[in-house]
């Protein structure tokens, strides 16, 4: 920390923006935002929560003119801590937490919406429903309170087929200069007016009218070819991944290397659907089906998520109380009651009780009833590999026949169309998985290392998507959990490591592994403190921050200023 750094005069102009009840220091009151979901934490000078834009422009000139790094934090639901403080810095590190900033507007008659830092993807499904239309992402990470900024600025999501990854060319943000000058850059496409001030204000309070919203005929608010690209089961390449260039535009993948006021989203006809779910003990028969979906069908299918059997066993077992909860609750409670987990396992890791809450959570949902549908569990006695598919009605029966005469040909596997409950259900479990993996760990801690988490995309036309690892590393895990987003060939990987193992070493031995097999990774969840950013993505990073003042590190990169 710098010799300069004048900590008590910085904490006052804080405080004086914000209010003394929003500026964190004490450790029990800032663990919640210093560490990742799964991963990554590190020590901040302080943790601010703004309440307005404006508190955020202030706050932000305040950490500038103290020489700070700048950690910009929504609902932190990632998995690669990428956005939670990680090692040593050269200068104080302040993290501004936006989750008060919860505004959304509505606008085009609902074909586009504007969302504010801390919006979440449960809060705008719901303000959509009027208009008979959804966001980008309605399950997976809404099911955790995840943010819709988080998701742009991460290129993440693409589990519904036909909208791909997060992304839009219009956003209002706010950079670091090379000459180290704070500057605002107004790309929303909606005249807001001129000063800083005016334009924040502005647009919080929603100022503005039909006839100062642009019409941006060169930039797109979602990614238009996306559904094309997915398509091409013949091609060599991944369908999506973190580090295409094609990708990346300004806010659109900037992991937080600058601070992102809003952004301005295009939102989506809301489609009656069907759910198939389909077992098969064959990788064969699972590719077979994804490329007459993708080749032969007229209408692209909406989601197609996949789950191994391990994965269902563990996901029924140890995210049973998650599914139950949500079941009963809702997703918008869940940010609360991971909050409020927090704060115990806080207090208990400090008694020597690390892994208790969880213990108890497991022993109770071990008493409650059985979750998952009586078809479901009858298929994962007799298939290794399921699929669950949301099919537009008007595909459903194409998709139908189609099952009714490979399975005839192929007795190794079997389908059936679920009601509207066990649709629900499915899509929850497969949801519910990846935070089971981190329940087993926390309550098996003496045989336990930890996890190797990999968010991996694999070439389109990969028939042997079915990974086999040499023996030497299957004799170090406990468990594999395969599951992810089947029709993308997007796989989520979590390898429950056994105690004693270098879960580091592991991963950087899968990637070479991945690396021969023309894999790209990580496809959606970003690099975090975890990957290495690839040419592309550094180069991203280096022309948003040229000072290198936010998000330092991420990537495995310099955290000197100036990227020295």
């Amino acid at each position: 920390m710098q010799n300069s750094f004048d900590a008590t005069a910085t904490l006052n102009n804080l405080v004086a923006v914000v209010g003394q009840q929003h500026v964190l220091t004490d450790d029990n009151d800032t663990r919640l935002y210093r560490q990742g979901r799964r991963y990554g934490s590190g020590e901040v000078f302080a943790v601010v929560t703004p309440g307005s834009l404006l508190e955020q422009w202030q706050v932000l000139q305040i950490a500038v003119a103290a020489d700070c790094i700048m950690i910009m934090q929504a609902a932190n639901t990632g998995l690669t801590g990428g956005s939670t403080p990680f090692g040593e810095y050269d200068r104080p590190v302040i993290v501004m937490s936006t989750r008060r900033l919860t505004g959304i507007q509505v606008i085009q008659e609902g074909k586009q919406v504007v969302c504010l830092p801390g919006a979440t993807l449960d809060a705008l499904e719901k303000q959509l429903v009027p208009f008979n239309r959804e966001p980008h992402s309605v399950i997976g990470s809404s099911c955790i309170g995840a943010s819709v900024l988080g998701g742009v600025c991460n290129n993440s999501g693409g589990a519904l087929v036909r909208r791909g990854p997060a992304y839009t060319e219009l956003a209002l943000y706010a950079r670091v200069n090379e000459h180290g000058e704070l500057e605002l850059v107004n790309h929303l496409g909606i005249h807001l007016g001129h000063s800083p001030e005016e334009i924040l204000k502005n647009l919080e309070q929603k100022q503005y009218n039909e006839q100062d919203i642009q019409q941006q005929e060169h930039r797109c608010a979602s990614d238009h070819r996306y559904s094309q690209d997915v398509r091409q089961v013949d091609a060599d390449t991944p369908a999506r991944f973190n580090a295409d260039p094609s990708r990346l535009f300004e806010a659109s993948g900037s992991a937080g290397k600058v601070c992102v006021f809003a952004v301005r989203l295009d939102t989506f006809e809301k489609i009656p659907s069907q759910v198939f779910y389909v077992g098969t003990n064959s990788q064969d028969d699972l590719t077979e089906i994804r490329r007459f979906l993708l080749k032969d069908l007229p209408g692209l299918p909406i989601a197609g998520e996949y789950i191994h059997r391990v994965a269902y066993d563990i996901g029924a077992e140890y995210g049973k109380d998650t599914f139950m909860f949500i079941e009963k609750f809702g997703t918008a409670k869940v940010p609360a009651a991971f909050a409020m987990k927090d704060k115990v396992d806080g207090i208990l890791q400090k008694m020597g009780l690390r892994g208790l809450s969880d213990k108890i959570l497991q022993m109770i949902s071990k008493m409650l009833p059985s979750h998952l549908p009586k078809r479901m569990n009858e298929y994962r006695d007799l298939y290794e590999h399921h699929l669950i598919l949301r099919i537009e009605n008007q595909d459903v029966a194409q998709v139908q026949a189609f099952f009714e005469g490979y399975f005839k040909a192929h007795p190794g596997g079997n389908y059936f169309l679920c009601t509207e409950d066990e649709g629900r259900k499915a899509f929850l479990h497969r949801f519910a998985v990846a935070g089971a993996a981190i329940r087993y760990r926390d309550t098996h801690l003496s045989e336990v290392e930890d996890i190797v988490a990999l968010d991996i995309a694999l070439r389109r036309n990969d028939r042997q998507w079915v990974e086999t690892l040499p023996q030497e590393m299957e004799e170090q895990i406990l468990h594999k959990l395969y599951y992810g987003h089947f029709l993308c060939h997007v796989f989520h990987q979590d390898y429950i490591v056994k105690k004693g193992v270098n879960p580091l070493k592991m991963e950087h031995a899968m990637w070479k592994l991945l690396d021969d097999r023309g894999a790209e990774y990580p496809a959606e969840h970003n690099v975090g403190h975890l990957y290495i950013a690839k040419p592309a993505l550094k180069n991203h990073y280096q022309k948003l921050d040229p000072t290198n003042s936010f998000n330092v590190g991420i990537g495995h990169s310099s955290k000197l200023k100036y990227w020295k």
